[in-house]
């Protein structure tokens, strides 16, 4: 079984075919979708197919491109939704200073609240990370050293791409590395950056409808191509893809602590 740890099926492309597309993850062995906030509207609808799909799980958190317009009634409610026993995650959270630098400053304060709120509630952190690499990490440990219960910090890089220096922050932090289909891409690198990075390091994700991987570069993304991930991961290793399979779901299993017996997409 395979879990997708990171796909936004609530998306509207979605909207006309997300039945069939599930079936279709089913059918390529997906078991478990993990599903990423981007704001508050996008966490009731992850809870909502978690309703409606065994093993559907939901993040809670507001994406940092989306905070400039985010207020303490927003946090609240993000805090509220991380109460749901469905909502197994802080995420997704971080720094993007791809699209606008105007509100960097409040980038990061709400960065450090979605930390705080990770730790607070024992739930993994999800992070996004668009070049703000260095001022990540600094928050990331500033944050950590600041908590008297900084032990509880974990998550994931999401949509790894580099630096090296990200490896070396996941492997110090005890964050895991998530690999998307960006490892299939040609000139992304990301092969060279992972081949010696241990498989108990790295979950599997798509980013769905985000970031399809070769050979559906380009196209709408969905959890069903999670398996192109795992079979690119275990070429550059040169280990059964059963392998990949089998420690990358263990990895998603353990660190968003789901129960081993709950009903899964296979199980429907």
């Amino acid at each position: 079984m395979l879990v997708d740890s990171h796909a936004h099926i609530y998306h509207h492309r979605f909207e006309s075919d997300r039945s069939t597309m599930i079936e279709r993850a089913r059918e390529a062995g997906v078991g478990v979708i993990v599903m990423p906030a981007i704001d508050l509207p996008s966490i009731e609808q992850a809870v909502a197919l978690c309703r409606e799909y065994p093993g559907l799980y939901a993040m809670a958190a507001i994406h940092p491109s989306d905070t400039k317009d985010a207020n303490d009634a927003v946090m609240e409610a993000v805090a509220s939704w991380c109460n749901d026993p469905k909502v197994v995650a802080v995420g997704e959270s971080g720094l993007d200073y791809y699209w606008d630098r105007s509100f960097d400053e409040k980038q990061h304060d709400f960065f450090r609240r979605h930390i705080r709120l990770a730790i607070e509630k024992d739930l993994p952190l999800i992070l996004h990370n668009r070049e703000a690499t260095d001022d990540l990490i600094r928050i990331l440990k500033e944050e950590k050293k600041a908590s008297d219960r900084g032990e509880r910090l974990r998550g994931i890089f999401h949509c790894f791409s580099g630096p090296e220096s990200v490896i070396r922050a996941a492997e110090e932090l005890g964050f895991l590395l998530g690999v998307g289909g960006t490892v299939t891409f040609k000139n992304s690198g990301v092969a060279d950056l992972i081949r010696d990075v241990p498989l108990d390091r790295i979950v599997v994700e798509t980013d769905a409808p985000f970031l399809a991987p070769s050979p559906y570069r380009g196209k709408r993304n969905e959890p069903a191509y999670v398996r192109f991930v795992a079979e690119k991961i275990a070429e550059i290793k040169d280990v059964p893809v059963d392998e990949v399979e089998r420690i990358t779901t263990q990895n998603a299993f353990d660190l968003f602590a789901l129960d081993p017996s709950a009903p899964t997409l296979l199980d429907s």
